[in-house]
């Protein structure tokens, strides 16, 4: 496990949620499963936590109670190479149209992830502040993000 990795506070739905994400993601799998003991605030053999895998990243799920919930204010990125891992993504993770916007969505358990593509620093950080304006205004009118519009506003087209 590495020395760092996000920790999702869930009421009780840790191990649907971290089957689902695993089921969204390649290269990602579930590690182990601990449940709660006697005495503890759940009952005796609830999910407590979740260890898993997202394209190799660890990730830790909890089953908390209900004292918190997601907020956009923490989001995951997922740089995409194409568009259609994009599309893939978009389709799989977005449940709430409302919240779409400039490649964020919100996913069934209210957590925010970007969905970008990968050559998306390079674009917004152009030396050349026309390139960097277009694209940022490109990107600003987008729900999902269409690679080849942002790359059409990058070279002026």
């Amino acid at each position: 496990m590495r020395k760092i990795a996000p920790c999702l506070w869930f009421d009780n739905e840790a191990e649907e949620a971290a089957s689902f994400y695993v089921s969204v993601f390649k290269n990602s799998r579930i590690t182990a499963v601990s449940r709660y003991g006697e005495g503890m605030p759940l009952p005796k053999g609830t999910v407590l936590e979740v260890s898993f895998q997202l394209n190799g990243e660890d990730f830790l799920a909890l089953n908390g109670g209900p004292l918190f919930t997601f907020s956009p204010a923490i989001s995951f990125v997922v740089n995409c190479d194409t568009q259609e891992e994009i599309d893939d993504l978009w389709t799989k993770l977005s449940t709430d149209e409302q919240s779409e916007q400039c490649g964020w969505l919100k996913d069934r358990d209210g957590l925010s992830w970007q969905i970008a593509p990968s050559v998306l620093p390079e674009t917004m950080d152009s030396k050349e502040p026309a390139k960097r304006d277009r694209v940022f205004a490109e990107l600003m009118k987008m729900k999902k993000l269409d690679i080849t519009a942002l790359q059409r506003a990058y070279d002026g087209k």
